[in-house]
């Protein structure tokens, strides 16, 4: 019994060790990021390098306020981000509800449009996308932004949202069905709250993905009025690809907050499960 204990406990111990590796290995850009955002000049500059910056300044978050237009750009990233995860959310979850509840020939031909739209490289589609909104007028727009962002998370979040609608048992419908409760009203009522941690999950997806999104927004916006946070950030570039390091790194900083913000918020909703007390009594 001694040597399964101890082969059970070093499994163990090797698992927690590359767990944190990993940890050290994530943490680790985000670390130097912050470090980097609050050095003065002649700190970027030295040849030893340090952790902790030796006098810590905020000059380079005034300075990169006082180059770009951040905020406005904070605001069209924020506005396409959220809009995009609610429409995708409200577009996903009945369509999810339909094809994990009723397989076939329409539930292979979905999951098949899911595996190939993530297969397309962006630049095989940017051509006929930007003729579309084009046409739609709706190029150099934050609404053609996220109409875009919608099409590109829909089969990701149709994907996620299957598999949970799949965890939750049949016969919570038929309860609902024989209270005579209808097709929708089952949905809204009973699926829909055991689908929380799905849904949460899904809409976080979606919208870390509009907020880290760069290609699109580089082709599709022109004017600085309408382009996002990620295009505004290689303005920091010079001509010959000189970076203003300081700043860049203290807008950098700034645009990774709300992520970390909304998943901090939101992941004992992600992980709390939502079946306890739905058996119907």
């Amino acid at each position: 019994m001694t040597t399964p204990r101890r082969a059970a406990r070093a499994g163990r111990a090797a698992q927690y060790t590359a767990l944190a590796a990993y940890l050290v290995f994530l943490a680790f850009p985000f670390l130097w990021l912050v470090s980097t955002a609050f050095k003065p000049a002649r700190e970027l500059g030295s040849l030893h390098p340090t952790w902790i910056p030796k006098e810590p300044t905020l000059s380079n978050f005034r300075q990169a306020f006082a180059e770009q237009p951040l905020l406005q750009a904070a605001f069209n990233s924020l506005i396409a981000a959220l809009c995009a995860a609610v429409i995708a959310v409200l577009l996903a979850t009945p369509t999810a509800f339909v094809l994990a509840r009723k397989r076939g020939r329409l539930s292979t031909a979905a999951t098949g449009w899911v595996v190939v739209s993530q297969a397309f490289p962006f630049v095989l589609v940017i051509i006929p996308l930007f003729l579309v909104l084009k046409n739609l007028h709706l190029v150099n727009s934050v609404p053609g932004l996220i109409l875009v962002y919608v099409v590109w998370s829909l089969p990701f979040a149709l994907w996620m949202l299957v598999g949970y609608v799949r965890a939750v048992p049949p016969e919570l419908e038929e309860a609902a069905a024989m209270d005579g409760a209808g097709r929708l009203r089952t949905l809204v009522s009973v699926i829909a709250p055991l689908l929380a941690p799905g849904i949460t999950a899904t809409a976080l997806f979606a919208f870390i993905t509009a907020w880290n999104e760069f290609f699109f927004a580089l082709v599709l916006l022109k004017t600085p009025e309408q382009q996002t946070l990620p295009v505004v950030l290689t303005h920091f570039l010079g001509a010959e690809g000189a970076a203003d390091l300081g700043p860049l790194a203290a807008a950098a900083f700034l645009a990774t907050l709300p992520s970390l913000v909304v998943f901090s918020v939101i992941q004992k909703r992600i992980a709390g499960g939502m079946l306890a007390g739905a058996v119907k009594s």
